[in-house]
């Protein structure tokens, strides 16, 4: 899938307008020309200045608005991108109630099964990359991720 240039220079000119907006509420520190709001001003600007220049050249190239691929075309691909999307609303919607490793298995062996892995190597797979993922945010990244069900044999 492919989207027009122009596309992208609106959203950055309006994530930048957005900055400039809401820095302007930004104190100034006495005694000092500059403040808080510089470098979010000066980042929002060129923001603002990139946006312009996506949406010149997207307008002048005269391309369609969006271009699907032939991924778009394929069943299994529609399939795995609602595997990956159901999984990631799932996961947001239960994850304090279910656990982060039930749902990484769960989402993962779907989502490899719908990418043709043996079922037997897709939950294997699964099983080892949540651990690794739950043991690299929980002990090396000190994130907690939620243990849901597990809570009785977290560590």
């Amino acid at each position: 899938m492919k989207f027009n240039d122009a596309i992208f220079g609106v959203l950055l000119m309006v994530l930048g307008g957005v900055v400039l907006t809401i820095i302007q509420g930004f104190p100034s520190i006495p005694g000092q020309k500059f403040g808080p709001d510089l470098f979010p001003g000066l980042i929002a600007g060129g923001l603002l200045v990139c946006g312009v220049v996506l949406c010149v050249q997207g307008l002048r190239q005269g391309q369609a608005w969006v271009q699907m691929g032939e991924w778009v075309r394929q069943p299994r691909r529609l399939l795995s991108l609602t595997i990956l999307l159901g999984g990631i609303s799932l996961y947001i919607e239960v994850s304090e109630q279910v656990g982060f490793l039930p749902l990484s298995v769960l989402t993962v062996s779907a989502l490899m099964m719908s990418l043709q892995v043996r079922p037997s190597r897709a939950v294997l797979l699964a099983i080892t990359l949540s651990l690794m993922i739950h043991t690299l945010f929980y002990q090396l990244l000190r994130v907690p991720l939620p243990w849901g069900w597990l809570m009785p044999v977290s560590w």
